[in-house]
């Protein structure tokens, strides 16, 4: 699937991340298994791979499996390093640590026999015993050489080696043999409670051992591997990476000959199934949606797609046109049939290309934000910052993207840990959650009013001291008054005659604008909406819509009716809904028709206000968005942030950008106000998050340093809670600080975690142990096709 979101350059990659697609998905609702732990109360959503022994899965077969784009490297620690990157390695580099399902690492047996912590005074040791079969596919024993090699690399200390980081590795003292060749003893100059972080994936000492094979020599391949596969051929021509067996692997031999990781773009997908080209495939709503129809369809008229929107009447229509006396409009009708007929074709045949795929679905360890830039403008201000995150109904924006997708609905309450994840607490409370009035007061709070987006007039002052001109002048204006009123009585009573005759004029030419308006003429029965002066509508700022008396909204509705009737549909209902939604005005009601006199309506509790401002300055903010294909749920979700945030008085500018210059030209260089973009899961929060809150710092050019914290929002303290725990033992203590720090997160108000993103894989029906893995990692060498049931059947399918 596309990405878009972060820079790319971990060990535990800060992958680039984009929201699925969301589309009307008729799948079934994953049963969730509830945590029996008060702290992970919401469902968790198992692994969906079809998981079977490995004595029903069949020897033999090659998998083609989708990727992005071909790695630009296979250096995992470098900075432009991938998601490719992550999957090819998996199958070829050891992982001392893999996650299992709930996001945990555990001990690999593959690569050791154990590893623990030996001591911690005066230093904490961490003793590693390496599984004694464990060899390079050149031959030679993993063992400490490797260790050493890659900590030199990776510990900051030479800047010859071009890295993205070096968390943890800068924390290593000293590694040496231990007892024997098959023990590592690493001794640390500072505690570090995610020693289990490090040397994963671990490479071979020919690739970390010089800058030149570090830097250049990984990029497009590796000297050794150690893993089920061994790397067979690297072709950029056809955009494929290929793996076979590795005959020196020492556990459970692969049961594919081959695994071929094809470049497929996320657009392309659907098409790269119907083909068989791709055998595993990431792929968004709309391609699920078409899968599970191709499978249920049972050869049916297909239900979606070019032709199904033809109706009955439609047809007729257009069989009227093709036999009439007009040959031009009949030579069009028949091309346009044509077409029509073609593609109806074309998609029919892609649909039963699909039918040999399965979707599997689960939720990616991953979340989606929205991300508040708090460097400079109104959202520099923790106020008018709470204020949107108090706005949000966030459960409406999750059920926008999971609900119809059959998966658990329910919003994140943690920046640092998901849902089944042991360090997993709903910390949003540190926050609040949706109060429109609580918004508002904030806001308030913050000197944002509707009367401060009413530009100011010359000379007038902001604060109590325009308060005060504004009472002087109102004083002085009614002793004016009051001086004129006393003169004109004056001089009445001095003339009758000519008081008498000012009266009469009063009469004809002084009525004021409310008699005016509801004196008899040509235009009786027009009511202008708008004209109640509703508080918060600043003056001039509305556009006054003439609303026809009730006869004239019957000649209307009865236009209406023969315009839906000569129209494509032969209803009404489009053209009513159009007028509607013209004639919608903020606190009104649609198509508000209305005798003279009528009051407006009353404004609707959950309605947009008037827009606010600050010294005739509005609230607004820009909002920016990805434009690509596989954003259009995104876009969904920004829609709706962007409504509710309407009705409590800020307005957003929505900026619609490319994909590909999305993260890198607004996110990450601050060209933003709102942003949606996604960050993995980790089991280890106290290391891989603290880029991502830490407190930006300025640099000596002026600039600020901001790691990966993109929106700039952070606090001492929150450096502080991270630092501690990156340095406590004791898992529990560590836990606990990470759940401080993550409601100080909450507090700050600079990201806001929504929902974690949905994983939809298509795979061929007779794989198994592939699919949507969730938290967990692939044991590639129990992945293949299911043995066929039937007597006879043959052994290995044919690719």
């Amino acid at each position: 699937m596309s990405h878009v979101g972060v820079p790319r350059g971990t060990a535990r990659k800060r992958r680039s991340l984009a929201l699925f697609t969301t589309g009307v998905l008729t799948l079934p609702v994953l049963a969730g298994c509830s945590s029996g732990n008060e702290e992970a109360a919401a469902p968790v959503v198992p692994q969906d791979v079809a998981p079977a022994a490995r004595s029903q899965v069949t020897e033999g077969g090659t998998v083609n499996w989708a990727i992005d784009a071909m790695p630009a490297t296979l250096n995992v620690f470098q900075a432009d390093a991938d998601s490719a990157t992550t999957r090819i390695t998996g199958a070829l580099l050891p992982t001392l640590f893999p996650l299992d399902v709930k996001g945990r690492p555990q001990l690999n047996p593959d690569y050791l026999e154990s590893a623990k912590v030996v001591e911690n005074e005066p230093r904490q040791v961490v003793l590693y015993r390496l599984n004694q079969q464990a060899v390079w596919s050149d031959g030679r024993e993993i063992g400490a050489p490797d260790f050493v090699a890659q900590w030199r690399a990776l510990s900051g200390k030479e800047s010859s080696f071009w890295t993205a980081r070096n968390a943890g590795y800068e924390r290593i003292e000293k590694i040496e043999r231990g007892a024997d060749d098959l023990e590592v003893k690493v001794t640390f100059a500072k505690p570090y409670a995610d020693w289990r972080s490090l040397f994963s994936p671990l490479y071979p000492k020919q690739v970390t051992g010089s800058p030149n094979a570090f830097n250049d020599g990984a990029r497009s391949t590796l000297k050794a591997t150690a893993g089920p596969f061994r790397l067979s051929g690297v072709d950029k021509a056809t955009g494929s990476v290929t793996l076979t067996r590795n005959p020196r692997w020492w556990g459970s031999r692969a049961k594919l000959d081959s695994l071929v990781f094809k470049a497929v773009k996320p657009q392309d997908r659907t098409k790269a199934l119907t083909a068989g080209k791709v055998d595993i495939a990431d792929i968004d709503a709309v391609a699920a949606h078409r899968i599970v129809q191709a499978t249920g369809s049972g050869g049916a008229p297909p239900a979606e797609g070019p032709g199904s929107e033809l109706t009955p009447a439609a047809a007729l229509r257009s069989w009227a046109v093709v036999h009439g006396s007009d040959a031009g409009a009949a030579a069009k009708a028949r091309a346009a049939r044509d077409a029509k007929a073609r593609a109806a074709t074309a998609y029919a045949t892609e649909q039963n290309g699909l039918r040999g795929y399965v979707v599997r679905k689960s939720l990616e360890p991953a979340y989606t934000q929205l991300a508040l830039n708090g460097e400079t403008g109104p959202l520099a201000d923790d106020r008018v910052r709470r204020a949107v995150a108090r706005a949000l109904d966030r459960q409406a924006l999750v059920d926008t993207v999971l609900k119809p997708l059959g998966l658990p609905a329910t919003p994140l309450g943690s920046h640092l840990a998901l849902v089944g994840q042991p360090g997993y607490k709903d910390g949003s409370g540190a926050l609040g959650g949706q109060d429109t009035k609580e918004a508002q007061a904030l806001l308030a709070d913050a000197g944002w009013t509707p009367e401060g987006a009413l530009k100011k007039e010359e000379g007038t002052k902001a604060g109590s001291e325009g308060e005060k001109q504004k009472d002087e002048k109102k004083a002085a204006d009614k002793q004016a008054e009051d001086k004129k009123k006393a003169e004109e009585q004056k001089k009445a009573e001095s003339n009758k005659k000519e008081g008498d005759k000012k009266a009469d004029d009063g009469k004809n030419d002084g009525r004021n604008d409310s008699a005016a308006r509801h004196e008899p003429s040509h235009d009786d029965g027009l009511y202008i909406v708008g004209d109640d002066n509703k508080p918060g509508d600043a003056e001039g700022a509305v556009t006054h819509v003439l609303a026809p008396a009730p006869i004239a909204a019957v000649q209307s509705a009865a236009l209406l009716r023969q315009a839906g009737h000569l129209g494509e549909t032969g209803t009404s209902e489009e053209a009513t809904a159009r007028i509607t939604a013209q004639d919608r005005q903020p606190g009104g009601a649609a198509g508000a028709y209305a005798p003279a006199g009528t009051a407006a309506p009353a404004q609707a509790p959950g309605s947009a206000r008037g827009p606010l401002g600050k010294d005739g300055k509005p609230l607004s903010l820009r909002f920016v968005l990805p434009s690509g294909p596989g954003s259009e749920s995104l876009r969904s979700v920004g829609d709706k942030i962007a409504a509710m945030l309407d009705t409590i008085g800020i307005r957003t500018e929505i900026v619609k950008v490319s994909d590909e210059s999305y993260f890198r030209d607004h996110v990450a260089s601050g060209d933003y106000d709102l942003a949606l973009y996604s960050w993995p899961a980790t089991a280890y929060p106290a290391t891989d998050d603290r880029p991502i809150f830490a407190k930006p710092v300025p640099a000596t050019d002026g600039s600020l340093l901001v790691e990966q914290n993109y929106t700039r929002v952070g606090t001492d303290h929150i450096d502080q809670l991270f630092d501690q725990a990156a340095g406590e033992l004791d898992e529990g203590s560590a836990r606990n600080l990470m759940k401080q720090a993550d409601a100080r997160i909450w507090a700050a108000a600079g990201s806001i975690p929504l929902y974690q993103r949905p994983q939809l894989v298509a795979t061929d029906k007779k794989l198994v142990n592939v699919g949507a893995f969730g938290f967990g990692v692939p044991h590639y060498q129990d992945i293949g096709f299911k043995k066929p049931q039937a007597a006879g059947a043959p052994a290995v399918p044919k690719k």
